[in-house]
C-alpha cells in the first residue's frame, strides 16, 4: 500500500466521480481507476459501489476513509515538521553562557528567538568558559557564549558583540561626580574583582589595561559573582571594572561611569565545527540582528 493510493482513494471518496477525482490529483482517469482496483485487491474488500452515474463508498470503504484521512494528516504534519527542521524552526537548543551575560545581550537574543521560533525548545545553562568548551565537545550544549577566545580547533567561533570596560563606584565617591573617567584616574583607589582562576582571560585583560595606564589595581576583596562585587562597591570597599552591559544591574549606592579609551571585551559564540544544525544557524542569525541593535560597541 502506498500513500499515493490513499490520496487517490480519499479524492474519489470525496468527489464520488472518477473523472473529477482524477483531475483533483492530476492523473489520468485510467491510472486512478487502476490504483483503486489494486488497493481493493490488496485489502481483499470492495471499497466502492460503482454505478454508471456515481461512485459510492461501501461500509468497508467508509471505515477505511476514516483511517486514510488520519494517515494522510499525520503524513502532512510529519512532512511539515521535517521542512521546519530543515529551516531551523523546530527542535531543541542548549545554550551555555558565562555568569553575567544574563544582564545584557543574551536575554534579548533568547526572547527574540523564542518569539520567532516558538517550536524550538531553548535550554539555558550557566557555565564557565572552560565548562562550556567541555560541554560543547561532549554534546551537552549546542552553542555557548564566552568572554574569551575559543582555542579548541574543533570549535567554531564568531564574535557577536563587543563591550567596553566601565567603572562601578560607590555613589558617594568623589569620582562619581564626573561624567567620564580615565583608567589612570583610578590608580590610587582600592578595587574588588574576580579571583583570577574564575575569569583568567578577563582578569588578565583588565590588569594589562591598568598596567598600560601606569598602575596595578590594588585588589582588597575578591568575589565570584557580579552582584556580590557590586554590593561590595556599594559598601565602599572598592571600585570594580565591569563590562558596560552590567550597568543594567542597578544597585542602590552604585554609580557607573564611562572610561575614556577603555579596552573593549569581545563576547564570542562558540559551537562544534562539524555541527551543521539549522537551529544553530538561525540562532546565530538572530543573535547578529539583535546584538547589532542593543549593544553599545559594534564590531
Amino acid at each position: 500500500m502506498e500513500f499515493r493510493q490513499l490520496r487517490y482513494f480519499v479524492a474519489l471518496a470525496e468527489e464520488g466521480h472518477f473523472g473529477r477525482a482524477a483531475e483533483r490529483v492530476f492523473v489520468v482517469q485510467q491510472a486512478l481507476s487502476g490504483s483503486i482496483r489494486n488497493l481493493e485487491e490488496e485489502l481483499g474488500v470492495r471499497l466502492f459501489n460503482r454505478t454508471t452515474r456515481r461512485v459510492e463508498l461501501t461500509p468497508a470503504g467508509r471505515e477505511f476513509l476514516v483511517g486514510a484521512r488520519q494517515i494522510l494528516s499525520l503524513l502532512e504534519q510529519t512532512s511539515d515538521r521535517a521542512r521546519k527542521a530543515a529551516r531551523g524552526e523546530v527542535g531543541r537548543l542548549a545554550v551555555g553562557f558565562v555568569s553575567g551575560l544574563a544582564f545584557g545581550g543574551l536575554p534579548e537574543v533568547v526572547r527574540t528567538f523564542r518569539d520567532r521560533y516558538p517550536s524550538v525548545a531553548v535550554e539555558l545553562l550557566e557555565l564557565t568558559a572552560a565548562e562550556q568548551e567541555q560541554a560543547l565537545r561532549e554534546g551537552r550544549i549546542d552553542i555557548g557564549f564566552v568572554l574569551l577566545p575559543v582555542r579548541d580547533p574543533s570549535l567554531a567561533r564568531e564574535a557577536l558583540w563587543r563591550e567596553p570596560l566601565i567603572v562601578a563606584l560607590p555613589s558617594r565617591h568623589p569620582l562619581s561626580a564626573r561624567e567620564s573617567l580615565r583608567l589612570e584616574d583610578l590608580r590610587e583607589h582600592d578595587f574588588v574583582f574576580f579571583p583570577r582562576h574564575v575569569r583568567a582571560t578577563y582578569f588578565d585583560q583588565v590588569m594589562s589595561a591598568a598596567t598600560n595606564a601606569g598602575f596595578q589595581p590594588r585588589i582588597v576583596q575578591e568575589a565570584i559573582e557580579v552582584p556580590t562585587l557590586l554590593s561590595l562597591v556599594a559598601a565602599g570597599i572598592g571600585l570594580f571594572l565591569p563590562i558596560q552591559f552590567f550597568s543594567k544591574l542597578a544597585l542602590p549606592g552604585v554609580t557607573y561611569r564611562r572610561l575614556d579609551g577603555a579596552p573593549v571585551v569581545e563576547i564570542d559564540a562558540a559551537w562544534r565545527r562539524d555541527d551543521t544544525s539549522p537551529v544553530i544557524r538561525e540562532f546565530l542569525q538572530v543573535g547578529r540582528e539583535v546584538l547589532a541593535r542593543v549593544t553599545s560597541v559594534t564590531s
